[in-house]
């Protein structure tokens, strides 16, 4: 299930957040993930976020009510702008990313991100789901070379 954040998901999806980048941008020291945790942290409230919920395995409502579901990812924006989707290590390569993309693509006409270049995962992610690499630039906070990537709507 796809739904806004609530103030009881903030420390999960920080949590997601810090994971997911430590694991992919392993390129970049941990140090700079860490020291900006509470910046994104105190953030996330004031931008748009919408995690995704695993649903209980069993189909037993008591096991959601009794907080059996969980969240394995979660999707920012600034606008029309993606400032990052963020899944749990347990979650990846399982549909969670595309589902969040997917949700946002039904709701924006177009939209923009930026993306490491060295996170050829990511890279090819967007690719596949019709992004474009629009130019090149590096990051000033991290000194890293990223790509702008968009996405439009051709219907």
């Amino acid at each position: 299930m796809i739904r806004g954040l609530q103030d009881e998901d903030l420390n999960r999806v920080a949590e997601i957040w810090l994971s997911a980048n430590l694991q992919a941008h392993d390129f970049i020291p941990a140090g700079y993930w860490k020291e900006n945790f509470p910046a994104v942290k105190g953030m996330l409230p004031r931008v748009e976020v919408y995690v995704y919920e695993a649903e209980s395995d069993t189909g037993n409502c008591e096991d959601l009510v009794s907080g059996e579901s969980e969240i394995l990812g979660f999707i920012g924006l600034n606008g029309e702008y993606i400032e990052g989707i963020f899944v749990c290590d347990e979650a990846r390569s399982m549909g969670v990313g595309r589902k969040l993309l997917d949700h946002t693509k039904k709701r924006k006409g177009q939209l923009s991100l930026n993306v490491y270049q060295k996170n050829i995962r990511a890279v090819r992610f967007y690719q596949r789901e019709g992004f474009r690499i629009e130019r090149e630039k590096t990051d000033e906070n991290t000194g890293e070379k990223e790509y702008l990537m968009t996405w439009e709507n051709r219907k």
